[in-house]
């Protein structure tokens, strides 16, 4: 067997197999992605109670359904925060291609500013609402709803947060992944 002078062997000469793990490096998460993969293993053991009462024991659980769409919807809104942190929702770059790069350049711009700008209507109209909905009830748990449509409005705030961070980060490198999309930001 040859290999080049500076790749790794992966067996010696005996046969013995040798490998390396690379260092696994958590820095680039954050809150909310602790946080969601928390509130997602939850809802995972809601859901796995939920089957097991309901075809094993043949006696279901009447609050785990409940329950688990209040779960998925907490990770549906802080776990947002992730993908617009990342910069990786769904956005369309094909316009981009065909107008002027200074364009394309004010196009971004906007687009940043009309995010956070929807984002932060959103933050807002979550926090009007919050105390409106504190004597409405779930349904099979005694708690306010308002609870549920705090950690919605918490999720609005993470995004509009992550949002201006990503139009910051754009501004001072001046440019968007918009513009290149070859070069994906994380």
């Amino acid at each position: 067997m040859s290999t080049a002078p500076d790749t790794e062997q992966v067996l010696d000469a005996d046969g013995h197999f040798h490998a390396k793990d690379e260092a696994v490096d958590i820095s680039h998460y954050r809150f909310e992605d602790w946080f969601t993969f928390v509130v997602f293993w939850l809802l995972a053991l809601d859901v796995f109670y939920q089957f097991f009462t309901r075809y094993v024991v043949q006696d279901s659980a009447a609050w785990t359904e409940e329950i688990a769409r209040y779960l998925l919807i907490v990770v549906t809104f802080v776990g947002a925060s992730m993908g617009v942190r990342r910069n990786t929702h769904i956005h369309v770059e094909v316009l981009y291609r065909y107008v002027p790069a200074a364009a394309g350049r004010v196009l971004s711009t906007l687009v940043d500013a009309v995010r956070v700008g929807l984002l932060a209507y959103a933050t807002w109209l979550g926090v009007e609402l919050v105390p409106r909905m504190h004597n409405l009830k779930m349904t099979v748990v005694d708690f306010p709803m308002s609870i549920i449509y705090a950690f919605v409005t918490a999720g609005f705030a993470l995004m509009t947060l992550r949002a201006v961070q990503v139009a910051l980060r754009h501004w001072r490198q001046g440019w968007s992944a918009l513009e290149r999309p070859g070069e994906a930001e994380t």
